[in-house]
C-alpha cells in the first residue's frame, strides 16, 4: 500500500490535506463509523466544506478536505482536534476525541494525531495487508448506507473504477480555509492533547501517562 504525506513535494512546510481517521474501537464496527461519518458531515456542511470519504481497507472510515497550503501540520491537526472534540459533544454516545483507549469506550476515536507532523495514512486505492486483500475505497456520500467495505478488494475495484471513475477526481475543485476550524479550536479554550509516543513532548501538552497509572490523579 502507499501511504502518503499530506504535503506537496514543492512545499513540505504546508499541507494541503486535512485529514479525519474514523476509528472504531473494540465493541463497534462499520456501522458506528458510518454513523459518526454522518456527523462529521453535518459539521462539515455547516462550515461550507467539502468531505471526501472513503473507506480504509478495514472497519473504519476517512473523509480528507483539500486546504488552501497555508497552514502548517500543528495547525491542521488543531483543527482535526477541533473537529474531535466538537463531534464527541454533539455525539458523546458515538464519537470520543479520547487519546487513552481505557477511556474511549464503544465508540469512533476521531484520531487527530494522523494529521501530526510527518505522519502518513494509506491513500486512496492502496491494498491494505490484510486477509482478502481489502482496498481503500473513495466512496459517495450517497453510498455510504448500503456499502461493505469488504466488497472492495484487489479484484473489485478495476471494474469498479472503469465503471464510476475516481470518485475523489473532485476534490483539487476548491481548497478550503482551514480558519473556521481554527476558529473553533479557539472558542472551545485552545489546549493541546497527547502526541503519538514517538514525537518530542510539546508545550501544553499533558502527561503521557495512562490515566489509570497516573499516580496525581489517584491522589
Amino acid at each position: 500500500g502507499f501511504h502518503v504525506w499530506p504535503h506537496r513535494a514543492d512545499d513540505l512546510d504546508h499541507a494541503d490535506e486535512l485529514r479525519l481517521d474514523l476509528d472504531p474501537q473494540p465493541g463497534t464496527g462499520f456501522a458506528q463509523a458510518r454513523a459518526a461519518a454522518y456527523e462529521l458531515k453535518a459539521l462539515l456542511d455547516e462550515l461550507g466544506v467539502a468531505g471526501y470519504p472513503k473507506t480504509t481497507g478495514n472497519r473504519g472510515l476517512h473523509v480528507y478536505v483539500r486546504l488552501q497550503p497555508k497552514w502548517d501540520s500543528y495547525q491542521v491537526r488543531a483543527a482535526a482536534v477541533a473537529v474531535a472534540r466538537e463531534l464527541e459533544r454533539r455525539r458523546p454516545d458515538i464519537v470520543t476525541a479520547a487519546w487513552w483507549k481505557e477511556e474511549r469506550g464503544e465508540r469512533i476515536f476521531l484520531d487527530y494525531n494522523q494529521n501530526a507532523r510527518d505522519r502518513t495514512i494509506a491513500s486512496a486505492y492502496s491494498i491494505r495487508p490484510r486477509p482478502g486483500a481489502p482496498v481503500s475505497a473513495p466512496v459517495t456520500w450517497e453510498e455510504l448506507p448500503e456499502i461493505d467495505p469488504q466488497d472492495f478488494n484487489v479484484t473489485t475495484m478495476p471494474a469498479r473504477f472503469a465503471e464510476l471513475g475516481d470518485l475523489h477526481a473532485s476534490i483539487d475543485d476548491v481548497a478550503h480555509s482551514l480558519q473556521p476550524l481554527l476558529d473553533l479550536y479557539e472558542q472551545q479554550g485552545g489546549g493541546e492533547m497527547p502526541y503519538p509516543p514517538d514525537y518530542p513532548k510539546m508545550p501544553g501538552e499533558p502527561k503521557r501517562v495512562q490515566p489509570s497509572r497516573d499516580r496525581d490523579r489517584k491522589r
